[in-house]
């Protein structure tokens, strides 16, 4: 059998060198990556990452964020269906459920899911309604109106529970800030992954909205979202992993986990002009501020 080298693609990358002020990793799936979570908690805050938002995206996956919250102070829980969850749920996918018993499917399934979610954004350990939003990438058109009603709904919840509001945008820029519009975002509203371009970062900006800005941003590619980066106010800015994918350069295509958000610091404080400590500082005052612990 050929042995492993460092650039082996299944190979987690190494640890980056720490950060001198500490930040959150404002999106990250903890529940896909390898090793138990304690692992991935103990590595992250060995390079100054001393905090996480664990993201649930279906059912099961948002009981075990809220679980996994309750145990860790330094994990902040995170609770939704999926944009791409509701339409499996609704059409009676046995996948949308993540094999456990479940309704046939139609209004009455995501009716009870949404229950279910509602119920966890309630606990204290919750911080956000989230990832929910639009995703035009997998589902097709039969999804979209399920996809608006789940979108809307996790809005209501948001707002009532006087939780943050975690927005998957995926092909819908322009769909999705029209929802938000129309239902009124909440206070604390943050696009993860964000992708859209500079005059959109604008926009979110008038809005007060967050934009959490993950590996891509330092792909040679995307200038653009550079650009939006640039044209983001500072006190809306986030970082994230969204591990275990979308890992930075140069590791792209290896295993992400929380203990590389140093390196997707540190491209972003380039793309600023500003040092590490003085983006490390902002990101971790506004993360906190955005999920309100």
């Amino acid at each position: 059998m050929p042995k492993k080298t460092d650039d082996d693609r299944s190979t987690p990358p190494p640890l980056p060198a720490p950060l001198a002020v500490a930040v959150a990793d404002s999106h990250t799936h903890l529940d896909m990556q390898s090793g138990t979570p304690e692992e991935g908690l103990a590595r992250a805050a060995s390079v100054g990452v001393t905090a996480v938002v664990q993201v649930g995206c279906d059912v099961p996956g948002s009981r075990w964020a809220a679980e996994l919250a309750a145990r860790f102070e330094q994990v902040h829980a995170a609770v939704a269906l999926h944009p791409n969850e509701a339409p499996r749920i609704f059409l009676g996918d046995p996948d949308g459920w993540s094999g456990q018993q479940r309704p046939a499917g139609g209004q009455a399934a995501l009716d009870a899911a949404l229950a279910e979610i509602d119920a966890l954004a309630a606990l204290p350990q919750v911080v956000a309604v989230g990832e929910t939003g639009l995703d035009y990438f997998r589902t097709g058109p039969e999804g979209v109106e399920i996809q608006k009603e789940s979108f809307r709904r996790h809005i209501e919840m948001a707002k009532r529970h006087d939780k943050a509001l975690v927005i998957h945008d995926r092909d819908a820029h322009e769909d999705v800030i029209a929802v938000l519009l129309e239902e009124g975002a909440p206070e604390r509203t943050v696009f993860h992954c964000y992708s859209g371009d500079a005059e959109m970062a604008k926009v979110c900006a008038e809005h007060g909205w967050y934009l959490s800005f993950a590996g891509p941003v330092t792909f040679r590619a995307n200038q653009p979202l550079r650009d939006a980066l640039a044209a983001t106010p500072l006190d809306r800015v986030l970082v994230e992993t969204d591990a275990p994918f979308l890992t930075p350069h140069p590791y792209r295509g290896r295993p992400n986990a929380p203990y590389l958000i140093p390196v997707t610091v540190r491209s972003m404080a380039e793309t600023l002009g500003l040092h590490e400590d003085e983006l490390s500082a902002a990101i971790a005052a506004n993360t906190a501020r955005a999920f309100g612990y």
